[in-house]
C-alpha cells in the first residue's frame, strides 16, 4: 500500500471510529496473521470496548464520566484491552490526555509498558508513536500528544491532579487496582471535571483486598460503575491445567481461588481481622425480643477525635447492636454527658463505657451528675495477656460475638469500618491492630461506628436492679441522689473548657 493511501485509509479510520474503540479495535491490528493467527478480540474485551462504544455514540451520556472495573483471576487479557483503548484514543482524537498507573513503578516497567507499547507498534498506527519506557508519544507532537505511565504512590497525589483536556479525551488507566491508594483515587475523580469533554475512568486488575476503592466499586458505589468479575476458566487462551491446579491445591471457595481464578473478593483481605461472611450475616440480621432482652444492657460512647470524625452513642444487649445516635464533633462535654444520662434511664443500662481517648471531659461531666460512668483507654493493657493492649482485646471479643448471631443494623458505616479493621505484625507475637492513624493515612475513616460496638466487649457486666420511672418528657423521677433526672436535652449549655 502506498504512503498515500495508508494515510488516506488511516484519516478514514480515525474519523469513522471516534467514539467507537470497539470498530477500532477490529480494524487496525491484523487478526488471523502473523502474532494475531489463530487470536481474536476475546469475548469480555469486546465486551468492555462495546459499553465504552455505546457511551460516546450517545450524545446525552457522552460527556458524562463513564466508569468501568474489571476484577478478574490471571490470564484474562487485562493488559490487551489496556493496549487496545490506549492505541485507539492516541490514534483517534487530538491530544488527548491519557495516563495508564499501577502501585509500582516495577509493575509499569516490567508488565504493563512493554505490553501497551507492543500493542501500539503492531497496530495500523504504530509508525506514528514513539514508545519509551514510561511514555508513549506522537512523532509529529511528542509533548502535546501522548501517553503517560505514572506510579500511583500515595505519596505523588499531584501528578494526577492535571488531568485536563478540555473539548478533547482524559483517560486513566489504573492496573492492578485493588492497590490504588484511596487520596490517589480521590484525586483522580476530582480531576475529571472538563465540561464537553470525553472522560473515561477505567480499573482492572486481581481483587486481592476485601476494601479499599476498587472494592466499593462493586458494592457501596456500584450504582456508579460499570463492573465485570471475570472468571479466568470462562476465557480462551488461559491456562485451564494450572488453574485447576490451584482449585485443587486450595479448594473451590478458598479466597485464593476467588481472587485468582474466579475474579472475585476474598472473603477477607490477608490482613483484615473480622471475616466478611460474619459481617455480612450479621448485618441486619432480625432476632427475637427474647432472644436478648435478659442480657444487661450496655451503653457506649465514642467521642469525635478531630474535625472529621463522628461522636456516636451505641447500645448493645445480649446479641443485639444499635446506634442510638451520631453527631457532628462537639466540645460540649456537659451537654454530651447530659445526652448520655438520658440515654441510660431511658435505655435502663446496666453499664456506661466512654472511650477515654477523648472521653475524659464526658466522664467529668457525668461524675458532677451523680453517674458512675467507666473509661475506657484503648491503649491499655488486655486482660488476655495474647492481646497488644485492649483495642485488640474487644475488637477479638466482638468478633467472637459476629460469630454467634450477633446482630448489627444495616448501617454502611458500620460494615465498612468493621471490614476495614486489620492486624499489624507484632514482634512478640501478640494480637496487634493497625492503629487509626496509620488507617486515616491509607485513605480509611476513623472507625468510629466499629468503636462504639467494640466498647460494649471492654469488660464483664451484671444486669442490675433499676429504680425511677422515664416520663413522656424524658424527665426521670424516683431516682435518690440522681442529678441529671431532670435535666432537658434543650437546654443550652456553656461550651466545657478543656
Amino acid at each position: 500500500m502506498k504512503a498515500s493511501e495508508l494515510d488516506a485509509l488511516r484519516v478514514k479510520i480515525a474519523a469513522k471510529c471516534k467514539y467507537d474503540p470497539l470498530l477500532f479495535a477490529e480494524v487496525a491490528w491484523p487478526w488471523g496473521k502473523g502474532d494475531l493467527e489463530d487470536k481474536d478480540i476475546r469475548a469480555w474485551q469486546s465486551e468492555v470496548l462495546d459499553e465504552t462504544a455505546q457511551h460516546l455514540t450517545d450524545p446525552d451520556t457522552r460527556f458524562n464520566v463513564l466508569r468501568l472495573a474489571v476484577a478478574s483471576g490471571h490470564g484474562i487479557g487485562k493488559s490487551a484491552v489496556t493496549g487496545m483503548l490506549t492505541t485507539w484514543a492516541l490514534s483517534c482524537w487530538d491530544r488527548p490526555r491519557i495516563v495508564i498507573t499501577a502501585n509500582t513503578e516495577g509493575q509499569l516497567l516490567t508488565k504493563t509498558s512493554p505490553e501497551v507499547g507492543q500493542w501500539v507498534r503492531t497496530s495500523l498506527f504504530g509508525d506514528l508513536f514513539q514508545t519509551e519506557t514510561m511514555s508513549i508519544k506522537s512523532r509529529a507532537r511528542p509533548e502535546q500528544h501522548r501517553a503517560d505511565l505514572i506510579p500511583n504512590s500515595e505519596y505523588n497525589p499531584e501528578a494526577f491532579a492535571g488531568l485536563h483536556a478540555e473539548g478533547r479525551l482524559v483517560m486513566v488507566i489504573v492496573d492492578e487496582a485493588s492497590a490504588m491508594p484511596q487520596v490517589i483515587y480521590e484525586t483522580i475523580l476530582g480531576a475529571l471535571t472538563d465540561e464537553n469533554t470525553v472522560l473515561l475512568l477505567i480499573l482492572m486488575g486481581n481483587p486481592t483486598s476485601a476494601h479499599g476503592a476498587f472494592r466499593e466499586c462493586f458494592r457501596k458505589n456500584r450504582d456508579f460503575w460499570r463492573t465485570w468479575n471475570i472468571d479466568s476458566r470462562d476465557v480462551d487462551g488461559t491456562n485451564k491445567e494450572y488453574l485447576e491446579e490451584i482449585i485443587q491445591e486450595f479448594g473451590e471457595d478458598s479466597d485464593q481461588v476467588k481472587v485468582r481464578v474466579k475474579g472475585q473478593f476474598p472473603s477477607a483481605s490477608q490482613k483484615q481481622f473480622i471475616p466478611t461472611p460474619y459481617i455480612d450475616a450479621a448485618w441486619g440480621r432480625h432476632l427475637r425480643e427474647e432472644q436478648y432482652d435478659f442480657a444487661p444492657v450496655i451503653l457506649t460512647c465514642d467521642p469525635a477525635w478531630e474535625g472529621d470524625d463522628l461522636l456516636i452513642i451505641g447500645k448493645r444487649q445480649g446479641l443485639r447492636f444499635d446506634i442510638l445516635e451520631v453527631l457532628e464533633k462537639n466540645d460540649n462535654d456537659t451537654f454530651i454527658a447530659a445526652k448520655l444520662a438520658h440515654y441510660e434511664e431511658r435505655q435502663k443500662a446496666d453499664a456506661v463505657f466512654i472511650d477515654a481517648g477523648y472521653g475524659t471531659g464526658i466522664y467529668s461531666a457525668g461524675t458532677t451528675m451523680g453517674r458512675t460512668w467507666q473509661l475506657v483507654w484503648f491503649g491499655e493493657k488486655a486482660d488476655d495477656p495474647g492481646y497488644r493492649n485492649k483495642r485488640a482485646e474487644m475488637y477479638a471479643r466482638a468478633r467472637s460475638w459476629l460469630a454467634a448471631g450477633g446482630a448489627i443494623p444495616k448501617t454502611q458505616r458500620l460494615y465498612d469500618d468493621l471490614v476495614s479493621i486489620e492486624t499489624k505484625p507484632n514482634e512478640h507475637g501478640l494480637v496487634q491492630l493497625k492503629s487509626k492513624e496509620a488507617m486515616k493515612k491509607d485513605g480509611l475513616p476513623s472507625p468510629d461506628y466499629a468503636d462504639t460496638l467494640a466498647l460494649s466487649f471492654a469488660y464483664d457486666v451484671q444486669k442490675k436492679h433499676h429504680r425511677g420511672t422515664v416520663l413522656a418528657d424524658g424527665s426521670v423521677v424516683d431516682l435518690p441522689g440522681d442529678t441529671v433526672g431532670h435535666i432537658r436535652l434543650n437546654e443550652t449549655f456553656e461550651p466545657h473548657e478543656d
